[in-house]
Protein backbone atom coordinates (compact mmCIF):
# COMPACT_ATOMS: atom_id res chain seq x y z
CA UNK A 1 0.00 0.00 0.00
CA UNK A 2 2.78 2.02 1.09
CA UNK A 3 4.25 1.95 -2.81
CA UNK A 4 1.60 2.88 -4.46
CA UNK A 5 0.70 5.98 -2.42
CA UNK A 6 3.94 6.93 -2.83
CA UNK A 7 4.36 6.32 -6.48
CA UNK A 8 0.92 8.68 -6.50
CA UNK A 9 2.84 11.64 -4.22
CA UNK A 10 5.88 11.52 -7.11
CA UNK A 11 3.70 11.92 -10.22
CA UNK A 12 1.35 14.65 -8.35
CA UNK A 13 -1.35 13.56 -11.29
CA UNK A 14 -3.60 10.90 -11.97
CA UNK A 15 -4.69 10.57 -15.75
CA UNK A 16 -8.60 9.94 -15.38
CA UNK A 17 -9.33 7.74 -18.75
CA UNK A 18 -12.83 6.57 -19.77
CA UNK A 19 -12.04 4.19 -21.98
CA UNK A 20 -14.80 3.11 -24.90
CA UNK A 21 -13.05 0.58 -26.68
CA UNK A 22 -9.90 -1.72 -24.49
CA UNK A 23 -7.93 -1.46 -27.73
CA UNK A 24 -6.93 1.74 -27.59
CA UNK A 25 -5.04 1.23 -23.83
CA UNK A 26 -1.91 0.40 -25.36
CA UNK A 27 -1.60 3.84 -27.55
CA UNK A 28 -2.48 5.61 -24.53
CA UNK A 29 -0.35 3.67 -22.05
CA UNK A 30 2.64 3.97 -24.83
CA UNK A 31 1.53 8.12 -24.30
CA UNK A 32 2.17 8.47 -21.00
CA UNK A 33 4.64 5.97 -20.56
CA UNK A 34 6.76 8.34 -22.83
CA UNK A 35 5.50 11.20 -21.57
CA UNK A 36 6.90 10.88 -17.77
CA UNK A 37 3.93 9.76 -16.28
CA UNK A 38 3.37 6.22 -15.97
CA UNK A 39 0.35 6.15 -14.25
CA UNK A 40 -3.65 5.82 -15.25
CA UNK A 41 -6.87 5.49 -13.37
CA UNK A 42 -9.32 3.56 -15.51
CA UNK A 43 -13.41 4.36 -14.76
CA UNK A 44 -15.48 1.28 -14.82
CA UNK A 45 -18.19 3.35 -17.32
CA UNK A 46 -18.15 1.36 -19.66
CA UNK A 47 -17.98 -2.36 -21.24
CA UNK A 48 -14.54 -2.04 -22.03
CA UNK A 49 -12.85 -1.15 -18.67
CA UNK A 50 -11.93 -4.27 -17.34
CA UNK A 51 -10.28 -5.30 -20.66
CA UNK A 52 -8.39 -2.48 -20.70
CA UNK A 53 -7.10 -2.76 -17.05
CA UNK A 54 -5.50 -5.68 -18.20
CA UNK A 55 -3.86 -4.27 -20.91
CA UNK A 56 -2.23 -1.78 -18.66
CA UNK A 57 -1.54 -3.84 -15.79
CA UNK A 58 0.26 -6.67 -18.42
CA UNK A 59 2.71 -4.00 -19.63
CA UNK A 60 4.07 -3.51 -16.36
CA UNK A 61 5.32 0.06 -16.65
CA UNK A 62 2.62 1.88 -15.21
CA UNK A 63 0.78 2.17 -12.26
CA UNK A 64 -2.82 1.32 -13.42
CA UNK A 65 -5.99 1.85 -10.89
CA UNK A 66 -9.57 1.63 -11.09
CA UNK A 67 -12.04 4.26 -10.55
CA UNK A 68 -15.84 4.70 -10.03
CA UNK A 69 -16.21 1.33 -8.60
CA UNK A 70 -19.70 1.29 -7.01
CA UNK A 71 -19.79 -2.60 -5.80
CA UNK A 72 -17.80 -5.52 -4.52
CA UNK A 73 -18.39 -7.52 -7.93
CA UNK A 74 -16.50 -4.22 -9.98
CA UNK A 75 -13.53 -4.05 -7.26
CA UNK A 76 -13.12 -7.87 -7.79
CA UNK A 77 -12.89 -7.92 -11.36
CA UNK A 78 -11.08 -4.78 -11.27
CA UNK A 79 -8.24 -6.22 -8.90
CA UNK A 80 -8.46 -9.80 -10.77
CA UNK A 81 -7.62 -7.61 -13.73
CA UNK A 82 -4.45 -6.36 -12.36
CA UNK A 83 -5.68 -2.95 -11.14
CA UNK A 84 -3.15 -2.17 -8.34
CA UNK A 85 -5.82 0.60 -6.44
CA UNK A 86 -9.32 1.69 -6.98
CA UNK A 87 -10.92 4.82 -6.36
CA UNK A 88 -14.94 5.49 -5.49
CA UNK A 89 -16.75 8.79 -5.71
CA UNK A 90 -17.97 7.86 -2.80
CA UNK A 91 -17.80 6.29 0.48
CA UNK A 92 -19.64 2.24 0.65
CA UNK A 93 -18.68 0.98 3.69
CA UNK A 94 -19.03 -2.75 2.33
CA UNK A 95 -16.94 -1.62 -1.09
CA UNK A 96 -14.44 -0.11 1.10
CA UNK A 97 -14.06 -2.99 4.06
CA UNK A 98 -14.05 -5.63 1.15
CA UNK A 99 -10.93 -4.07 -1.16
CA UNK A 100 -9.23 -3.37 2.11
CA UNK A 101 -9.56 -7.00 2.72
CA UNK A 102 -8.46 -8.17 -0.54
CA UNK A 103 -4.66 -5.73 0.49
CA UNK A 104 -5.49 -3.28 -2.01
CA UNK A 105 -5.34 0.21 -1.62
CA UNK A 106 -8.55 2.02 -1.59
CA UNK A 107 -9.66 5.70 -1.93
CA UNK A 108 -12.90 6.54 -1.55
CA UNK A 109 -15.14 9.29 -2.55
CA UNK A 110 -15.83 12.25 0.67
CA UNK A 111 -16.96 15.48 0.36
CA UNK A 112 -18.18 16.52 3.77
CA UNK A 113 -16.35 16.10 7.56
CA UNK A 114 -18.75 12.40 8.45
CA UNK A 115 -17.48 11.16 5.50
CA UNK A 116 -13.54 12.14 5.91
CA UNK A 117 -14.07 10.47 9.57
CA UNK A 118 -16.04 7.41 7.82
CA UNK A 119 -13.23 6.53 5.25
CA UNK A 120 -10.31 6.56 7.44
CA UNK A 121 -12.13 4.46 9.89
CA UNK A 122 -12.48 2.05 7.43
CA UNK A 123 -9.00 1.78 6.52
CA UNK A 124 -8.80 4.40 3.12
CA UNK A 125 -5.43 4.45 1.68
CA UNK A 126 -6.22 8.31 0.99
CA UNK A 127 -9.35 10.05 0.09
CA UNK A 128 -10.86 11.06 -3.10
CA UNK A 129 -12.63 14.57 -2.89
CA UNK A 130 -15.20 14.95 -4.91
CA UNK A 131 -16.66 16.50 -7.11
CA UNK A 132 -13.28 18.97 -5.89
CA UNK A 133 -14.26 22.21 -7.27
CA UNK A 134 -18.62 21.73 -6.83
CA UNK A 135 -17.94 21.05 -2.70
CA UNK A 136 -15.67 24.19 -1.97
CA UNK A 137 -12.13 23.09 -3.73
CA UNK A 138 -9.03 24.24 -2.28
CA UNK A 139 -10.71 26.06 0.00
CA UNK A 140 -12.67 22.80 1.48
CA UNK A 141 -9.52 21.23 1.66
CA UNK A 142 -7.86 23.99 3.65
CA UNK A 143 -10.56 23.78 6.03
CA UNK A 144 -10.46 20.09 6.70
CA UNK A 145 -6.36 20.07 7.01
CA UNK A 146 -7.14 21.60 10.27
CA UNK A 147 -9.35 18.86 12.06
CA UNK A 148 -7.90 16.41 10.28
CA UNK A 149 -3.76 16.41 10.17
CA UNK A 150 -3.65 13.26 8.86
CA UNK A 151 -5.87 12.94 5.92
CA UNK A 152 -4.07 12.52 3.00
CA UNK A 153 -6.58 13.52 -0.56
CA UNK A 154 -6.63 12.83 -4.27
CA UNK A 155 -9.05 15.65 -5.16
CA UNK A 156 -10.61 15.25 -8.36
CA UNK A 157 -13.88 17.15 -10.73
CA UNK A 158 -13.55 20.39 -12.20
CA UNK A 159 -9.86 20.74 -11.73
CA UNK A 160 -8.51 22.44 -15.16
CA UNK A 161 -4.94 22.81 -15.63
CA UNK A 162 -4.77 26.32 -14.34
CA UNK A 163 -5.90 25.09 -11.01
CA UNK A 164 -3.78 22.66 -10.48
CA UNK A 165 -0.76 24.20 -9.02
CA UNK A 166 -3.51 25.77 -6.23
CA UNK A 167 -4.49 22.15 -5.11
CA UNK A 168 -0.90 20.52 -5.28
CA UNK A 169 0.38 23.27 -3.19
CA UNK A 170 -1.55 21.86 -0.25
CA UNK A 171 0.42 19.33 2.38
CA UNK A 172 -2.57 17.23 2.58
CA UNK A 173 -3.56 16.97 -1.03
CA UNK A 174 -0.56 13.43 -2.26
CA UNK A 175 -2.31 14.11 -6.18
CA UNK A 176 -4.74 15.39 -8.17
CA UNK A 177 -6.69 13.92 -10.33
CA UNK A 178 -7.57 14.99 -14.00
CA UNK A 179 -10.00 14.11 -17.02
CA UNK A 180 -8.70 16.42 -18.84
CA UNK A 181 -5.05 14.33 -19.95
CA UNK A 182 -7.13 12.22 -21.79
CA UNK A 183 -10.35 13.46 -23.92
CA UNK A 184 -12.53 10.77 -24.54
CA UNK A 185 -12.93 12.12 -28.17
CA UNK A 186 -9.03 12.04 -28.40
CA UNK A 187 -9.20 8.43 -27.70
CA UNK A 188 -11.77 7.29 -29.58
CA UNK A 189 -9.89 8.76 -32.70
CA UNK A 190 -6.62 7.30 -31.98
CA UNK A 191 -4.79 10.50 -31.41
CA UNK A 192 -2.46 9.25 -28.98
CA UNK A 193 0.08 12.02 -30.19
CA UNK A 194 -2.48 15.36 -29.02
CA UNK A 195 -2.86 13.21 -25.87
CA UNK A 196 0.96 12.88 -25.48
CA UNK A 197 1.55 16.71 -25.99
CA UNK A 198 -0.99 17.28 -23.17
CA UNK A 199 0.98 15.17 -20.79
CA UNK A 200 4.15 16.88 -21.77
CA UNK A 201 2.50 20.39 -21.11
CA UNK A 202 1.40 19.00 -17.39
CA UNK A 203 4.49 17.65 -16.94
CA UNK A 204 5.90 20.99 -17.83
CA UNK A 205 3.60 22.39 -15.13
CA UNK A 206 4.25 19.72 -12.30
CA UNK A 207 7.74 20.85 -12.29
CA UNK A 208 7.33 24.21 -11.64
CA UNK A 209 4.88 22.96 -8.47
Amino acid sequence: MGSVLETLSKMRLVPIVVMDHADCATGFADALVAGGLPIAEVTFRTPAAEQAVRILAKRGDLLVGAGTILTTDQADRAIDAGAQFLVAPGTNPAVVEHVVMRGVPMLPGIATPSEIELAMSLGAAALKFFPAETMGGVAALKAFAGPYPDARFVPTGGITYEMLPNYLKLNCVIACGGSWLAPRDLLAAGKFDEIGQLVAKAKTLLASV
